[in-house]
């Protein structure tokens, strides 16, 4: 259901406020090749985009029929650090949204609290949330379950009717359709490829943009629908 009056807009974090998927994806596919599990960057993002790092892994393990050694994390861990410090950047005209914006905001990731920080800290846009960053460490479960984004409804006293959620993943619109929230799909990531929209829009996005820039319209568009 689409609502005629939004009170909150909640964004995920990667991919949708900073570019951060392919360096992400390309440490894991790294190390994780290394390790004996042969997979690519591509393959990475069609699977596992806007799962948690512990879920993706277990279900990795699960799959391979063996642990990922100790030191994983640790290796993985040194090579985002040092692609996000040469080329992290935040995704084009998302200052300018954030600027134009009236609602109150939030960041509802899968990334742990410390990293969502770091991220935003990095791309200067940490000032514009404050303290109202949500990370899948806070609930049971994370996307696609709807737990994160009932929590942050919760924690800015909305209910979820009048929110609006912001994602470039599957399992992030599968959450906010879960939480009986407005999904709107954000394809301008670097990693977004072919048919990526029609992902989106195939797991219940009410509309889909391709820029940050287009979120105005999209807006003004969704409040327009009729309800479902």
């Amino acid at each position: 259901m689409i609502s005629s009056r939004l009170e909150l807009v909640i964004f995920d974090c990667d991919g949708v406020l900073v570019d951060s998927e392919p360096i992400i994806n390309q440490a894991h596919a790294s190390v994780l090749t290394a390790c004996g599990y042969s997979i690519t960057e591509p393959e990475l993002v069609a699977r596992f985009c806007g799962m948690s790092d512990p879920e993706m892994l277990a279900v990795i393990e699960r799959h391979w029929g063996r642990r990922l050694p100790a030191a994983y994390g640790e290796h993985v861990e040194v090579l985002i650090e040092n692609g996000f410090r040469q080329s992290l950047r935040a995704i084009e005209g998302v200052t300018e949204v954030l600027d134009w914006l009236q609602l109150p905001i939030c960041v509802a990731s899968s990334s742990a609290p410390e990293q969502i920080r770091g991220k935003l800290e990095l791309t200067g846009l940490l000032s514009r949330f404050g303290e109202n960053l949500f990370s899948a460490t806070m609930v049971s479960r994370g996307k696609p379950a709807p737990d994160l984004f009932f929590f942050a409804a919760q924690q800015l006293a909305t209910l979820p009717e009048r929110c609006l959620v912001i994602e470039d993943s599957p399992a992030g619109i599968d959450a906010a359709v879960a939480a009986g929230m407005t999904a709107l799909g954000f394809c301008g990531g670097s990693h977004c490829g072919l048919g990526h929209r029609d992902r989106l829009l195939e797991h219940g996005a009410s509309l889909a943009i391709d820029e940050m820039r287009q979120l105005r319209t999209a807006m003004a568009e969704l409040t327009r629908i009729p309800a479902r």
